[in-house]
């Protein structure tokens, strides 16, 4: 019989997902978890800086900073 060990993690996995993008988050203005939409604030070196606002009230309740996956070259 072949067992396998518990603690082989086995051949590597990829991760299912990449990035996360909120749905809800909490308004403090609004005082409950609310839908939010999402607003490109800077295009940065290191990758895109986005803001959450309410759907309601448009209250910045976040950001998120979308890191760039591969080096960005320069040509002068």
């Amino acid at each position: 019989m072949n067992a396998k060990r518990m603690d082989d993690p086995g051949p590597k996995r990829q991760d299912s997902y990449q990035e996360f993008d909120a749905s809800e988050l909490y308004c403090p203005r609004c005082r409950q978890a609310v839908p939010v939409r999402q607003r490109l604030l800077l295009v940065l070196p290191e990758g895109d800086k986005f803001e959450y606002l309410c759907e309601y009230c448009s209250t910045s309740v976040g950001t998120k900073l979308a890191r760039v996956t591969k080096p960005i070259s320069l040509i002068v």
